[in-house]
């Protein structure tokens, strides 16, 4: 007899997370996983560290500080007018997003509900789904611009549909749903009551220009039936932090709060204090973030482009999926992203994790670079990756 749950035999560890001590081993430079290589704002190392001085170090209220969430509500209402929140009744904030979406998965599903989730996923949404009980609902997303068919899509929802996670911007794909694609998803969530639950993390990470981003929580028919997750990490440079946080209806705020109670208690005491500090930058932070980013990702798509991967630029997220056929005639992601590792010198991830087993064929010619990094450093990736046209 297995000591070990059913549950956790149906899905494999992070790729990621294993490319990364891959990379590690090797001294590659690493664009697999999503870590900045730059600085955080020095506003948020200072908040923090007079914290650590005036001894917040203790356990702090489970589901947020008063300020912190006084502040994530302030910050969300001046980014998005006409989004309201209630710090008191509408938010909790966890150890990072990953936790938060763990702790929505438990207060959301039952065994036997279905989760509809968009293929290619992030990797972490299936195994949340699986060790809630959930049954997932895939639709696929097509190239070249990553759109969902509708009839299929309608064809996912039913009578135990209990929820929809949506990323978004996309990890992996760069996608940045539009108004109407949101519009079709109120119209489902609302004839069979489910709920959207939006990993949000990139908001502030896309190359669309003002209001390019439409916050799911703004579509109407959306507007009581979604949870929004997000955290410091990804738009401030601290991923190694985990501050996420959660905003959504009460009633769902108090399972998720009850939920993360037990998994973790609460986010470190101190860092909420710099999350305070976060939340109070000013608009221009967010304009040089976008800014910043697109100089980036033009750099690297630009090298990749040339050297000969097929690719289409991510319209949001820090991430471009490549497919690695024209390089590699065995169009073999998972042993392309190795040799990348140990004979050229820079990590990406294989993206055949995205996909499911049974279609993993829609995967396994790709792989998925990250650039949130210095420029320095990927134009020293860049001068490694052009060995390959050698």
């Amino acid at each position: 007899m297995s000591r070990t749950s059913e549950k956790a035999g149906r899905f494999t560890e992070s790729v990621i997370r294993e490319t990364f001590r891959l990379a590690a081993r090797h001294g590659a430079i690493n664009l697999g996983q999503g870590f900045p290589d730059f600085a955080c704002p020095p506003e948020l190392k200072e908040a923090a560290c007079a914290a650590i001085a005036a001894d917040d170090n203790q356990y702090p209220m489970t589901f947020g500080t008063p300020a912190l969430r006084a502040a994530i509500a302030a910050k969300t209402a001046r980014t998005y007018p006409g989004w309201t929140i209630d710090p008191d009744t509408e938010l909790c904030v966890t150890c990072g997003a990953t936790e938060a979406l763990v702790a929505v998965a438990f207060a959301l599903l039952d065994p036997g509900d279905e989760v509809v989730l968009f293929e290619p996923w992030y990797e972490n949404y299936q195994p949340n789904a699986i060790l809630a009980g959930a049954v997932p609902r895939p639709v696929r997303m097509r190239e070249p611009d990553w759109s969902f068919d509708e009839a299929e899509l309608r064809a996912a929802f039913g009578p135990r549909t209990k929820a929809v996670f949506l990323c978004h911007p996309n990890n992996p794909t760069g996608k940045v749903y539009r108004a109407d694609e949101l519009a079709v998803l109120a119209e489902l969530c609302q004839r069979w009551d489910a709920v959207l639950v939006v990993d949000s993390i990139y908001e502030h990470i896309h190359y669309l220009g003002p209001g390019g981003y439409l916050p799911p929580a703004l579509v109407p028919g959306l507007e009581d039936r979604t949870v929004t997750v997000n955290a410091l990490s990804k738009t401030y440079a601290v991923t190694g932090w985990r501050v996420g946080w959660t905003v959504a209806p009460p009633d769902l705020t108090a399972a998720i709060r009850k939920v993360h109670d037990f998994l973790t208690i609460a986010a470190p005491a101190p860092l909420q204090a710099a999350g305070v500090a976060a939340m109070a930058l000013p608009a221009a932070y967010y304009a040089d973030l976008a800014a910043g980013y697109l100089a980036r990702r033009d750099l690297l798509c630009d090298a990749l482009e040339r050297i000969g991967f097929d690719l289409r630029r991510p319209d949001g997220s820090y991430y471009v999926l490549c497919d690695t056929a024209r390089l590699d005639p065995a169009a073999d992601g998972v042993a392309f992203a190795r040799d990348l590792i140990t004979d050229i010198g820079v990590s990406c991830v294989p993206a055949v994790s995205f996909w499911r087993p049974e279609n993993a064929e829609s995967g396994r010619s790709k792989v998925r670079f990250a650039f949130p990094k210095q420029l320095q450093t990927l134009r020293a990736a860049v001068e490694r990756l052009e060995k390959l046209c050698d």
